[in-house]
Order: structure tokens, then sequence, then C-alpha cells
């Protein structure tokens, strides 16, 4: 008989498998802009420009996020700093004064620089740093809304334009050849753009010119008194003005009900007879 062969048990090791953690995300602080060399200018805010207005160049801080605290400022000529703590000997402290609104801070003086654009208090409160790509943005801004409004001056009918015109200079619109009042229409959609998009989206400001013109005509009339719009014919009352409004106003307002419909179809029928 062939003998049993005896097996032996292989015991095969185990690898131990590690799951590492993931990092953690670094909470990345904003870091300032890059600097530009160059010459800066700075201005007062608000309308006011005093001959001489000094701001504090000194006892001013700066919170640091990196550092987790807040950094005395110091304005001094002779150190390449406006951090105190990062000074080095004497500390000889300067002024900073705009003349009639304005200081202009050559590229040179990069300390003063960077103290007014990056770290001052007062910098958007009581001053200002010239920017000539937002002021170009902003010119731009302006161009485009007058560019709208004219276009939109160029394309409204004789009534819209006779109705935003008589916001602008009232009754004397009635006396104006249509050329006149095309020419009165573009010079104020020059010089006020955006109240002209605004009234030319108004429809109660052609009901106001509508009721006006009503009134001019002699189809309806406004009391004395001012609270009261009549038949001009026979003084029949068509409305009561509610207490401290504007007539015209709250004729427009009333020209969309159900019964100033049927009072503004008989008028514009007499209008146009």
């Amino acid at each position: 008989m062939a003998k049993k062969q005896k097996i032996e048990k292989v015991e095969v090791p185990v690898a131990e498998v590690v799951i590492a953690e993931a990092p953690k995300p670094k909470k990345v602080e904003p870091k300032l802009p890059k600097w530009e060399i160059k010459d800066r200018v700075y201005y007062l805010r608000g309308s006011k420009k005093p001959i001489s207005r000094s701001i504090k160049s000194a006892n001013v801080f700066w919170f640091d996020k990196e550092k987790g605290y807040e950094r005395e400022l110091k304005y001094c000529e002779n150190q390449r700093t406006p951090f105190v703590d990062e000074m080095v000997g004497d500390q000889r402290l300067s002024h900073i004064v705009f003349r009639d609104g304005t200081l202009f801070v050559p590229k040179e003086k990069t300390t003063l620089q960077k103290l007014l654009s990056l770290y001052h208090p007062h910098k958007d409160k009581i001053y200002y740093e010239f920017v000539a790509d937002e002021v170009a943005a902003d010119e731009i801004e302006v161009l485009e809304l007058e560019a709208d409004a004219i276009i939109m001056a160029r394309e409204l009918d004789i009534d819209t334009a006779e109705a935003i015109m008589r916001v602008e200079k009232g009754s004397e619109v009635s006396k104006m050849s249509s050329k006149e009042l095309r020419r009165d229409l573009l010079l104020f959609a020059r010089n006020n753009p955006s109240l002209l998009l605004e009234l030319a989206a108004d429809d109660n400001v052609q009901l106001r010119n509508f009721g006006i013109k009503a009134t001019e005509l002699g189809i309806i009339k406004l009391s004395s008194d001012q609270r009261n719009f009549l038949w001009g014919s026979n003084d029949r009352p068509i409305m009561t003005v509610p207490f401290d409004e504007h007539p015209y106003t709250a004729l427009a307002h009333w020209f969309k009900t159900d019964e100033g419909m049927e009072i503004y179809s008989n008028i514009e029928k007499r209008l146009n007879a």
C-alpha cells in the first residue's frame, strides 16, 4: 500500500492596509494685490475742497490677518515701512496734507503710497485713490446710457415726445413746433439720459399729458381748488382728486380704471375730432 503524504499547512501573511486620511484643505487668506510702482493721486471725498486738510499719520492701526493682531502705522520719511514694528532707528514723523482736496504722491515715495492705498483706515471714507480703469469704466457706462437715451429719443413718436418734454418744460410744450420738440428731446436725452429712459417706460407720463392736453383744449377742466375734474361743456363732475395727490397724476391712475377707460375713450374722440 502507498504511504499517505503528510501535507504541511503554510500560513500566508496578510498585509495590513492603512487608509491615509485626506489632508484638510488649508484656509487661504486673501492676499494684497501685487504692488505697481507708479505715481498716484488721492482726492478728498465730498464737494468741499479745503485749501489744506491733514489726515492722521500716526496712532492708526491695521489688522494683520496673517499675524492675527492689529499693527500700528506711522508715516516717517526716513523709514522704509509704515509699520512701527518693522522700523529701525529714529522715527521722524511726517505730515500727510491734501492741498485743494488733492494729494499727489510720486512713485519714489512707496512707503507713503502703501500707507494710503493699502492700510490707512480713512481710505474710501475721507479720501480715495484715483484709479484710471475705474474712471474709464464709469465713463463707458455713462456714454452707453447716453447713447441708449438718444436712440430712444429718435424713435419716440411725437405724442410720447410731447408727454416727456411736458414733464421738463410744462405748458410751454404746447407752443413748440415738432422740430423744436425733437431738438429739445435730444438735448434732454444727452443731458439727463437716465430720466428720459425712465419717463419713456412710464405709461403714466403719457396719460398725464393726455389729461393736460384735454384741459388746455377745454374738453375737461380742473376746479379752482384742484379737487375735482369736470366736463368743460357743462361742469358735470368726472372724478374727485384724492387728498394729497397731484391732480394729473391722480387722473392718470384713474384712466386705468373701468370707469376711467370709458371717459378716456370719450375724450380721445373729441381730441381727434
